[in-house]
């Protein structure tokens, strides 16, 4: 009987093993199929997904904003209603920001950049003929130099930069006529969201206690807050800082004089979002295109103005928005961003930072873990 039940198992072990082999090949075989569903459904679950991302970043100006309204005791009904009105207001603050962008920060930036693409081949011959007038040992004068000028006259921005361009680049990237409803989809989303986020939390801290152990829970609900506060922190203070980069930065180059002074200080301030690569590549533009619109002389006083801005930034203004640092590595730091725009592109070298500090936050929990097991 024993021997019968045994052979019964080793069968059953078998055709299972068998049922999961060809679950493997058919999967593996309709890849492609399997590949274009998934796409399908991420497609139909995006403006879900973006109404959570809109929720995320809102979270904290909205608690902010709801802690406000319940210290008012008079009226009451505000007190009472707090969370509707603080959402209220945090999405009417969000809306008169993105009026003012677009009624005075775009048109100046795209007018800068159609400018600039029609102009440059002016520009051009003006950064060559002064080239061409340098003494022959100017350290100016070199391989390198003329190499990058050389690549720079094959470079036909026209072809690249220009209204109607802009404008199909526009449509690629947003397809705000054909994904208008999905918009809205995103915002009703979001607001039902940071409304109902208690019974949303309460809703998954009752699955995940359901789902595993307590001491398992425990540890997920802790690195969960840290991991969401390291993410809301960095994001939220990043982006912040590069507003407040761009802005002050728009304004030195525009009392220095230069060209397209608001195009250029908020593309540093976007660039500064990404830790130590992105300040190096912005400047580097921004001096190139000084250069071909106000001179060698003009782009190196504009390179040390913005370089004691970043340092300002750097050491005063970014750790006070942030509040508390990441307490990373310089190297971990280039090694996450290195990796990140190699495999992910720009959104990649953004990301890679709070990545990083949470996997530093992980692997040196564990690393306790293991080692205080060993001391008992």
């Amino acid at each position: 009987m024993e021997e019968k039940k045994r052979t019964i198992t080793k069968w059953l072990y078998w055709f299972l093993f068998a049922v999961a082999v060809i679950a493997v090949y058919k999967t593996l075989d309709n890849f492609g199929a399997i590949g274009d569903w998934l796409r399908n459904l991420f497609e139909v679950l995006m403006p879900f997904i973006i109404g959570i991302l809109i929720a995320y970043v809102l979270y904290i100006p909205s608690l902010k904003i709801e802690n406000m309204y319940k210290k008012i005791a008079k009226p009451k009904i505000i007190a009472k209603k707090a969370r509707s009105l603080s959402v209220f207001t945090v999405y009417l603050i969000a809306i008169i920001l993105i009026v003012i962008s677009i009624n005075f920060l775009i048109p100046v930036i795209i007018s800068s950049v159609t400018d600039l693409a029609n102009n440059f081949q002016g520009y051009y011959n003006i950064m060559i003929n002064n080239f061409d007038n340098l003494p022959e040992d100017s350290f100016l004068k070199n391989d390198l130099v003329i190499d990058v000028i050389n690549s720079i006259r094959n470079i036909d921005f026209k072809e690249f930069i220009n209204i109607e361009k802009l404008a199909e680049y526009a449509k690629g990237a947003i397809n705000f006529a054909t994904k208008i409803f999905d918009f809205f989809v995103s915002i009703i989303v979001s607001v039902y969201i940071l409304l109902q986020r208690t019974e949303i939390l309460t809703f998954f801290k009752k699955l995940g206690k359901a789902m595993f152990k307590e001491n398992t829970y425990n540890s997920m609900g802790k690195y969960f807050n840290r991991t969401n506060n390291i993410f809301f922190n960095f994001l939220a203070g990043q982006f912040i800082d590069g507003v407040v980069v761009g802005i002050i930065t728009s304004i030195a180059m525009s009392i220095m004089g230069v060209k397209y002074s608001v195009l250029l200080g908020f593309m540093i301030g976007l660039f500064n979002m990404i830790p130590y690569f992105g300040a190096i590549i912005a400047v580097v533009i921004a001096t190139l295109i000084t250069i071909l619109t106000g001179g060698l002389g003009q782009a190196i006083t504009m390179v040390i103005v913005v370089t004691i801005l970043q340092q300002v930034d750097a050491n005063i203004i970014n750790p006070k928005i942030i509040g508390s640092s990441l307490k990373i590595s310089p190297l971990l730091v280039i090694l996450g961003v290195t990796v990140g725009g190699a495999y992910f592109g720009v959104l990649g070298m953004f990301l890679a930072v709070p990545i990083i500090a949470v996997l530093k936050l992980v692997i040196t929990d564990y690393i306790e873990y293991k080692n205080k097991i060993k001391d008992i």
